[in-house]
């Protein structure tokens, strides 16, 4: 008799459990919708579609602002080879040695410029 392991089930991917559409993305900035678009060419914000519709992860955009530090990371993992989605993944990853447990996380945080070394390092 043979033992048969279960299925794994996928775990689910780490992510932002909270998402905004453009839209509300523009209404929380109180700007304009272009100016959104633009703010996503200039890599100032994060944008990747789910069931179909470009969204922003909400934690990213609080208080009326874009975090302070997260134009300057998506640079470096622009320039570190991401996409937007890979980029989305390395920002949620777990990360136990930061607080608040990942990159997107700890960007709020004193450890901002922690995120931003490792996010350089990733070019190397």
């Amino acid at each position: 008799m043979t033992d048969s392991l279960p299925a794994e089930s996928a775990a689910p991917e780490p992510g932002p459990t909270d998402w905004l559409t453009l839209p509300d993305v523009a209404e929380r900035l109180d700007v304009t919708i272009s100016k959104v678009h633009q703010m996503i060419r200039d890599r100032e914000l994060i944008a990747v579609r789910r069931d179909g519709v470009r969204r922003v992860p909400a934690d990213l955009v609080a208080n009326r602002t874009v975090g302070k530090h997260l134009p300057g990371v998506l640079t470096l993992l622009t320039d570190a080879g991401y996409d937007d989605e890979a980029a989305l993944r390395w920002l949620y990853q777990p990360d136990d040695s930061l607080p608040g447990r990942t990159p997107a996380a700890a960007l709020g945080s004193d450890q901002a410029r922690e995120v931003k070394r490792r996010a350089q390092a990733l070019g190397f």
